[in-house]
C-alpha cells in the first residue's frame, strides 16, 4: 500500500504542476480548487476511501504549498522538537520522550527545497559555500541547518518549537517548574529593575523564561531586544524595537553581529536590552550595556549550573577584550544582580533549580548567595520526580527595590514573605 500510495502522490503532483499557470503566482484556494478538480478525473482514486483521498489530498497540498510532512508535525501542539537526520531518517519529541517519525522525505532533492524555503522566507541563505545557517518559522520556531560536506549523512535540520501561546508564570506554577514565593520574588526583581541572567542547558527553557519574565516589565518602557533569530515573544509593551543578526551572505552583503547590535542599541535610547543568547565574544558588549545604566535588562547562556555559566562569561568575555581576570570578573558582579539556573530533569520535565544573588567581588572572586535550591525528594509511581524549589537564603542587595517604591523588605534584609502583600498579582 505504501508504494502504491507514494506512486499515486507523485503522479498526482506531476499532474497538478503541469496544470499549473507559472505566468502568475497562484494562490492557495486556487490550488486547492485544482486539486479538487483532478482528485475527480482520477479513475483509481474512486476505488479508495474518502479518509484516504482526504489524506493524499493534505500530503499533496502541504508538498506543494507548505512544508512537506513537516507541516503535520508543526500543526501538532504536543511536538515540541523535530530532528531530520537525512531523507530517510526524521525524529520527534513529545512531552519529553523522542521516537521516530513513521515518515521521511521522498527524496534529497525534495528536502533541500524544503530547506531552501525555510531559510529563504527569513531572508537567509544556506549552500555548500555556507552550509550552516540558524532560521525561524513563520510560528517562531527555532531551525538549525547544516548541509553537506559538513553532514556526512545529508542535510540535518533541527527545529525547536515555541508554544503558539506564550507561556505564563501560572502555567509554571501548575507544572510545578516553580514556586509561587520565588515567582514573586522574580516579578518584583524585574519590575524593581535588577539584571537577571537566565542559564541552563540546551533545552532546559531559556527562552520560555525569559519570555515569561520580560511579562513583567513595566508597559511604559522602551525595551530592545537582540537576538541571533528572532523568537522572543515580549507582549504588552509598545515601545518594543526587535532586532536580528544577518549572515554574510552570496550578494555580498555584510554581516550583522550581536556585537554590531548590542552597540547601535545603546544609541536607541532603550530601558532595558534583552540579549536572546550570549556564546561568545558578544559577552562584553552585553556586559557593557548592564554596566551603564540600562537596569532591568537580561540574557541567557548555555550552561551546566549557575557557577558554570560565571566562568563561561568570564570566558567569553576575554575573547572580545584582552583585560585582567579581576577586572572582568567585576564586570560581571557589578553587571549581573540574579542569577537563575533552569534545568531538564531526567523525566523531561524542566524547572528553576537554582536561583543565586551576585553578591559582589571580593579578593578578585565572585561572591554568591543563594536564594533558591530545588531538592529533589525522590519518584512518583508515574517516573515524576519529586521535589520543591526550596527558599536558602535572603536577598542582600535591597537598593534598586527600594529606589521603585517596594516596600517589601524588613531589618533583616528579606525581601518577600509568604505572610506579606505584596504587588503581585499571582
Amino acid at each position: 500500500m505504501k508504494v502504491l500510495w507514494e506512486e499515486m502522490k507523485k503522479r498526482l503532483e506531476e499532474k497538478l504542476l503541469a496544470s499549473l499557470d507559472y505566468s502568475r503566482e497562484a494562490s492557495d484556494e486556487e490550488v486547492e480548487t485544482l486539486l479538487d478538480d483532478l482528485f475527480l478525473r482520477e479513475e483509481e482514486l474512486r476505488f479508495w476511501t474518502v479518509g484516504e483521498r482526504r489524506k493524499l489530498r493534505q500530503e499533496i497540498f502541504f508538498s506543494l504549498r507548505r512544508l512537506d510532512i513537516l507541516q503535520a508535525l508543526l500543526e501538532e501542539e504536543e511536538v515540541t522538537e523535530i530532528m531530520i537526520n537525512g531523507p530517510d531518517s526524521l525524529f520527534v519529541e513529545r512531552h519529553g520522550r523522542l521516537e521516530r517519525y513513521e515518515k521521511c522525505f521522498g527524496s534529497g532533492e525534495k528536502l533541500a527545497q524544503v530547506i531552501q524555503k525555510i531559510v529563504g522566507e527569513c531572508n537567509r541563505a544556506v549552500n555548500e559555500s555556507s552550509p550552516i545557517v540558524d532560521a525561524r518559522l513563520r510560528d517562531g520556531s527555532r531551525v538549525n541547518v547544516v548541509l553537506s560536506p559538513i553532514a556526512i549523512n545529508g542535510p540535518i535540520v533541527t527545529i525547536r518549537r515555541f508554544p503558539n501561546k506564550p507561556v505564563t508564570m501560572e502555567q509554571m506554577l501548575k507544572w510545578n517548574s516553580i514556586t509561587r514565593e520565588a515567582a514573586k520574588e522574580l516579578q518584583l526583581l524585574v519590575q524593581a529593575g535588577y539584571n537577571i541572567f537566565i542559564s541552563g542547558g540546551t533545552g532546559s527553557g531559556k527562552t520560555t523564561f525569559l519570555n515569561v519574565l520580560s511579562g513583567y516589565i513595566p508597559s511604559e518602557e522602551r525595551i530592545i531586544t537582540i537576538e541571533d533569530s528572532a523568537e522572543l515573544q515580549l507582549q504588552g509593551i509598545p515601545n518594543l524595537v526587535r532586532m536580528e543578526t544577518r549572515n554574510e551572505n552570496v550578494e555580498g552583503c555584510n554581516p550583522i553581529t550581536i556585537r554590531d547590535l548590542i552597540r547601535a542599541s545603546l544609541r536607541m535610547r532603550p530601558d532595558r536590552i534583552i540579549v536572546g543568547e550570549v556564546r561568545g565574544s558578544e559577552a562584553i558588549d552585553m556586559m557593557t550595556a548592564f554596566n551603564t545604566g540600562h537596569d532591568g535588562s537580561m540574557s541567557t547562556g548555555h550552561a551546566n549550573s549557575a557557577k558554570d555559566m560565571l566562568n563561561r562569561l568570564q570566558t567569553m568575555i576575554l575573547m572580545g577584550m584582552e583585560l585582567p581576570l579581576q577586572a572582568v570578573r567585576q564586570q560581571i558582579a557589578s553587571g549581573i544582580d540574579v542569577l537563575v539556573h533552569l534545568g531538564r530533569l531526567r523525566d523531561g520535565t524542566r524547572k528553576v533549580l537554582e536561583i543565586w544573588e551576585i553578591d559582589g567581588c571580593e579578593e578578585g572572586e565572585i561572591r554568591l548567595n543563594l536564594l533558591y535550591e530545588f531538592v529533589e525528594q525522590g519518584e512518583g509511581a508515574d517516573g515524576r520526580i519529586l521535589g520543591r524549589l526550596e527558599k536558602k537564603g535572603e536577598l542582600k542587595h535591597v537598593q534598586k527595590l527600594k529606589a521603585a517604591g517596594i516596600p517589601l523588605w524588613n531589618g533583616a534584609g528579606r525581601v518577600f514573605s509568604s505572610k506579606e502583600q505584596g504587588h503581585a498579582n499571582l
